[in-house]
């Protein structure tokens, strides 16, 4: 089924996206019941079994992408089953699996699958939780060598893990290294609140990263006997979506997990419970390095069973609540002073064994109680009058338009979605009747669900009894965090208060009142290499059309012009910086943001605009039912922003709150100081403080945002997706034909922000925790050329590799290396490359040390053959998959359109990947890695001398 949570702190949703219903709406030919016993079938196209040992299967065709299978191993198993001495040891398992197995031994299953052009992460991962762990493996199909060879692998993790002592002392190291990144104020916090939101129950200290005495000191057989007891076929289940043959596939599954045995004397497979308690549990945390205030009150619930009509009802009935009480409590942002910076009502799953109910905000400083105040407000507005009939409209609407958008492009959806619906079957039990049922199904029992039972769940869901009250509070002289006497009182004081109904206020009126005089086409052109149509409108405006079969239900666009921020003076700076969330955040023509909302329920139609550095421009997408929709707002974003006061001080205000306690983080102060070295102090690269945000002016964000629109002339729109440039012609024509020119000519100005030349190092002393942070970054002038830039991205392409090797596997001293490279030709051709990790504060000089010899060896003696190998593979089966993605598309044309370069070249890619050889990435590291001319900042504790 579609509705899930995906987090705690996630609302219930169903389908892909919220949006409008059309008149036109096409029903499957699906013959569904609405007799509330009845259970939800299975998929048809979804073949599933058991073999005798108890191992379940899932296996279903799906050619998006193509030439592609998702494969999963699904344990049942997660670190809630941990022995006291094995506390982290389920997430070791999981690292083991990649470390040595009866046909990978030591480093060869990532060497493989590397070679075949997957990558470490994106396309071979895994993770633990609570209750399971499963592991995640994408792999061609176009040879049945490699699929044969994946099933092996997933066999080898079932069973076959080798546990070589030395491997598991490598990556004790890695495992550290991972908890350590993850210490900090949201970690302490956390330690202090789910002994208190769990109390009684084992989910309090089963954390999956673990404990550190134990990851430090655990025996090697406490490891193995996890993986003896819990590893067997049948806690397990296998998944495989994909372009493939499914009787193939099924075979494979039962020659590599038939032979698998069941202990003679399997242990039980234990649920553990949280127990219920008579009234309200606090848990209230504060750290000094705390950046925001949150509160969220949870209100535990018993588990619901999911597999029949009734209860599919039952989860739209709880799916329209969420929704309209959810948009209520986002109205409340748009005041002059709003009570909270952002809040949502949700429902489902925290951990196996319990559902919540949830009301969570997060505040600024100071206003947990006024946050609390207001959310429940909102809810006992709900449980006294209901919502409006024009609201349940609305959301019904909105949640059916939503499935028949994942009806429309049911045969497009990625092989990762279904994936993540059959693993929720076989884990909690989820139904999955398919998107045809759903949808049909939907349509049959939304118009049967009224406002009294929508209603009902205000005075269910929000009882006196099992609940708890979360808190999150920075620690600091001053700031005072309401107790538990101060929190009680506000559920007694909005329980007793008068309250007044909500007024549910819709703007009826069209969004273009009146329509502009069209424009026209005067001059048309073809680039045959890549699909595209290029139009010239009298207006000046370039218009670059992509028309693709990807996705039935997609049209993506962006537009863009010259000039930016850049052409702003630096006292206005940061005026112009939030000139485009100053009109986002106040609507267009005549709708303020929350009328616009309501007035596009059910239209899937979103346009955004924005002002950066170089460039202004507007972003967006549509379905294409809805493309007239796409093209009003283009033409309200660019003609006509609102001037509103009350939107704009609540707007300031929000950011201004979101930044009181940023520069607690010592995450955040590193990456500042990163960013003010490079910019060498730069004023228009000042960190974010909120005594910054009180430089923002109305007027002179809007004036400079009027400015920035008043020329389409110099503007480029570009549209990819599923469309007839013909049929999009009088649109374009009549909407963006019409947009006012006044024939400047004017670009971008260089704003002198120069990376230091030079060595140049410096330490952020700041944070309690034992971690340091490294960036490494080089940066330099560039020949800004489509060869030179493929060639600086596969240098550190083999750079990630290298580093991981060394840093990660061999000397266990980081859990990752990240690489990251990118050129530009404006305002000065140069390019950068930034290598970070994080590690233990006593090991970053060796470390840094390590990838200086690595960069040297690059630099002397090029690539191996094998890495030069992976990065081409890689290269050329990441490509196979972006070819068929229209945002791929979108940002390639905005790219070389922006840049000036060959749109002709767009397709050419391949010849690059041959031509590329270990000569071209030896001379690339000599020129771009170059040891007299680097930055590096490093994070130390404050208490490291």
């Amino acid at each position: 089924m579609k509705h899930r949570v995906l987090q705690a702190a996630c609302v219930v949703t169903l389908g892909a996206a919220v949006c409008r219903v059309g008149a036109a709406q096409q029903v499957p030919a699906v013959t569904v019941s609405t007799q509330a016993a009845d259970t939800l079938p299975a998929d048809p196209r979804v073949t599933v079994g058991v073999l005798e040992n108890g191992l379940r299967y899932y296996i279903r065709a799906n050619g998006r992408p193509e030439q592609r299978a998702e494969l999963r191993l699904v344990v049942n198993a997660g670190s809630v089953l941990e022995d006291d001495d094995q506390r982290g040891l389920a997430h070791f398992v999981e690292h083991m699996a990649f470390n040595g197995t009866r046909h990978f031994p030591k480093q060869e299953l990532v060497d493989y699958l590397e070679l075949i052009g997957m990558r470490f992460g994106p396309d071979l991962n895994a993770f633990t939780q609570f209750d399971e762990t499963v592991y995640m493996l994408t792999v061609p199909t176009d040879s049945a060598v490699i699929l044969e060879q994946a099933f092996q692998i997933l066999e080898d993790w079932a069973q076959h893990q080798l546990f070589d002592s030395l491997e598991i002392e490598r990556e004790r190291g890695v495992v550290l290294e991972e908890w350590r990144l993850g210490q900090g104020a949201g970690s302490r916090m956390r330690d202090k609140q789910l002994p208190i939101l769990f109390r009684g129950s084992r989910y309090a200290v089963r954390l999956p990263i673990g404990e550190r005495d134990v990851l430090e000191t655990f025996d090697h057989e406490a490891l193995k006997r996890y993986y003896a007891r819990w590893y067997r076929p049948d806690l397990m289940a296998v998944v495989a979506v994909g372009d493939f043959d499914v009787e193939a596939i099924e075979g494979l599954i039962r020659q590599h997990f038939e032979p698998l045995a069941v202990p003679e004397e399997p242990a039980a497979r234990p649920v553990y419970g949280v127990p219920d308690h008579e009234g309200t549990l606090f848990a209230i945390a504060t750290d000094a390095e705390a950046t925001n205030s949150q509160i969220a009150v949870y209100f535990k619930q018993a588990l619901r069973p999911a597999g029949t009509v009734a209860d599919y009802r039952q989860a739209l009935v709880e799916a329209l609540y969420n929704q309209m009480l959810s948009q209520r409590l986002f109205e409340l942002t748009q005041t002059a002073e709003p009570p909270y910076l952002g809040a949502f009502s949700g429902q489902g799953r925290i951990v196996r064994s319990k559902e919540v109910y949830m009301l969570a905000a997060l505040v600024q400083e100071g206003g947990l109680i006024t946050g609390l105040e207001a959310l429940l407000t909102e809810a006992e507005r709900v449980a006294r009058y209901g919502f409006a009939a024009s609201e349940l409209d609305r959301a019904k609407t909105e949640l059916l338009r939503g499935l028949e958008q994942a009806y429309d492009e049911r045969e497009n959806t990625d092989s990762r979605m279904h994936v993540a619906e059959y693993l929720r079957h076989f884990l909690e039990g989820e139904p999955f009747p398919g998107i045809e049922y759903e949808f049909a199904l939907t349509g049959e029992l939304l118009p049967t669900i009224g406002l009294a039972e929508v209603n009902r769940l205000a005075s269910e869901w929000i009882t006196e009894g099992n609940r708890a009250v979360l808190v999150n509070a920075p620690e600091k002289e001053g700031l005072q965090t309401p107790n538990e006497a101060a929190l009680t009182a506000v559920f007694l004081d909005v329980a007793a208060r008068p309250i007044e109904p909500y007024e549910d206020a819709v703007a009826d009126v069209p969004l273009v009142a009146d329509m502009p005089a069209a424009g026209r086409v005067v001059r048309q052109e073809s680039v045959e290499e890549v699909g595209l149509t290029i139009w010239e409108l009298a207006n000046g405006a370039r218009v670059l059309l992509k028309p693709t079969d990807f996705k039935d239900d997609e049209i993506l666009f962006d537009a863009w012009s010259p000039g930016g921020t850049s052409l702003a003076a630096d006292e206005s700076y940061v005026a112009a910086t939030t000139a485009a969330g100053v009109v986002r955040t106040s609507g267009a023509g005549a709708f303020t943001l929350v009328e616009l909302d309501k007035a596009l329920a059910g239209r899937a139609a979103s346009v955004r605009p924005y002002v950066s550095s170089l460039y202004e421009g507007l972003s967006g997408s549509a379905s294409p039912q809805d493309i007239e929709t796409l093209f009003q707002l283009i033409y309200l974003y660019a003609t006509a922003p609102r001037r509103d006061s009350t939107l704009f001080a609540s707007y300031q205000t929000r950011i201004k709150a979101s930044l009181e306690n940023r520069s607690a983080s010592p995450e955040i102060a590193f990456w500042d100081t990163v960013d003010v070295v490079l910019s060498q102090h730069h004023f228009r690269r000042r960190p974010p403080t909120a005594a910054l945000y009180d430089e923002m002016d109305l007027d002179e964000s809007l004036a400079f945002y009027r400015d920035r629109f008043a020329d389409a002339g110099d503007f480029t729109f570009v549209f990819v997706g599923r469309f007839d440039p013909d049929s999009l012609r009088p649109l374009v024509e009549a909407y963006l034909g019409s947009l006012p020119s006044i024939d400047r000519e004017e670009s971008w100005r260089d704003e002198g922000i120069e990376p230091p030349t030079g060595v140049i190092r410096r330490t952020v002393q700041r944070g309690v925790e034992p971690k340091s942070l490294t960036v490494l970054a080089f940066t330099g002038g560039f020949e800004y050329t489509n060869e030179n830039r493929y060639v600086l991205r596969s240098l550190d392409e083999v750079l990630q590799i290298r580093l991981r090797e060394r840093l990660r596997e061999d000397l266990g001293g980081t859990y990752g290396v990240g690489v990251r490279s990118s050129a530009v030709p404006v305002p000065t051709a140069e390019y950068s490359i930034f290598i970070e990790f994080g590690s233990a504060p006593e090991r970053v000089e060796e470390l840094v040390g390590v990838v200086f010899q690595q960069l040297d060896s690059l630099g002397r003696e090029g690539p191996t053959d094998e890495e030069l190998d992976k990065v081409k593979e890689a290269q050329r089966r990441a490509r196979e998959t972006r070819l068929r993605q229209n945002g791929f598309w979108l940002s390639l044309l905005l790219l070389y359109d922006r840049y000036g370069l060959e749109l002709a070249d767009v397709g050419r890619f391949e010849a690059l990947v041959e031509s590329l050889d270990a000569r071209m990435i030896q001379e690339a590291a000599r020129r771009y890695l170059r040891p007299d001319n680097y930055v590096e900042v490093t994070l130390y504790p404050e208490t490291m001398n």
